[in-house]
């Protein structure tokens, strides 16, 4: 058993607004946008910016890109072990401070971002033709490249299940810039499987992207284990641009193109009709190591 400081000693008091406590949805919107906790909120001790050049001196890299706390060495064992400290399942740059803001803050808040979700092609008949644990080391392969990519580009992962992998950018960890940086992690992702390489890709892989205001936030199981969730029609349209980008390709909302500021020259515009939408919704395809082609619609 690793010893761990008693509950309360664990989170300190921080200096109070003089007009009122913070609600959680305040709480969550200042996090998500600015990557801090309100000056009001209750912070673990050991979170403190006054600990960071300490935290700084402990070896040894990598360790987390914010806190500094080293997630390696004699260092890493130490945090891990005494405070509970590792590297997020979220984005592995960061230490898993969101999980904890989770369990601590139900709730959460709408805020603009950017969703970007990543398919693998046909595998319904790709793992036709596989042995299972064959299909099952490829998919995790797709898994690694994709959150690698995620991470470089400072998204945070919600969720990998099946043959998806889905990411959300927020101010607070990718900028304001987030929708730029979520198109760029949606090209990553592709070169990191192989598309526009003279030897093919070696996973089919389409992704979409989609900007717009989401609610994020954390819930709880009636176990106790939290998991920060993305809900609502932002995320619902992402999840619709990927499913009908074609292998290689990356699918855009004008929305995207617009928060971007993107030069959608030799893009192909796209009018499409998606699932559960009245009106149709324009889009902009880009596609890794092909040109568009002017008579697809």
């Amino acid at each position: 058993m690793f010893f761990r400081a008693p509950a309360e000693y664990n989170w300190v008091n921080m200096p109070k607004s003089p007009e009122r406590a913070l609600t959680a949805e305040e709480i969550w919107r200042i996090y998500l946008t600015t990557g801090r906790y309100p000056k009001s909120a209750l912070v673990p001790w050991y979170m403190s910016t006054r600990l960071r050049p300490v935290a700084r001196r402990l070896p040894a890299s990598p360790r987390c890109r914010l806190c500094y706390y080293p997630f390696g060495g004699m260092g890493g064992m130490a945090v891990r072990h005494l405070l509970g400290i590792e590297p997020s399942k979220m984005n592995a740059t960061v230490c898993n401070v969101c999980e904890r803001f989770a369990e601590e803050h139900q709730g959460g808040a709408e805020v603009e971002t950017s969703m970007l979700f990543a398919d693998v092609r046909g595998s319904t008949t790709l793992a036709e033709g596989m042995h299972p644990v064959e299909f099952g080391r490829l998919i995790g392969h797709f898994y690694s490249a994709a959150s690698k990519a995620l991470f470089d580009h400072n998204a945070m992962i919600e969720k990998l299940i099946g043959d998806e992998v889905t990411g959300f950018f927020v101010p607070g960890m990718a900028g304001p810039a987030h929708a730029r940086a979520a198109v760029e992690a949606a090209e990553a992702i592709l070169h990191a499987t192989g598309h526009g390489t003279p030897a093919g890709p070696w996973v089919p892989v389409g992704v979409g992207v989609h900007t717009g205001t989401a609610f994020i936030g954390g819930v709880q199981t009636d176990q106790g284990s939290a998991d920060v969730v993305v809900l609502g029609d932002t995320a619902n349209t992402g999840a619709r641009l990927a499913s009908l980008a074609g292998p290689g390709e990356v699918l855009v909302s004008d929305a995207v193109r617009e928060a971007a500021a993107l030069d959608t020259a030799g893009w192909e515009e796209r009018l499409l009709q998606l699932k559960g939408r009245s009106e149709p919704v324009t889009a902009w395809a880009m596609r890794v190591g092909r040109p568009a082609d002017p008579h697809r619609r």
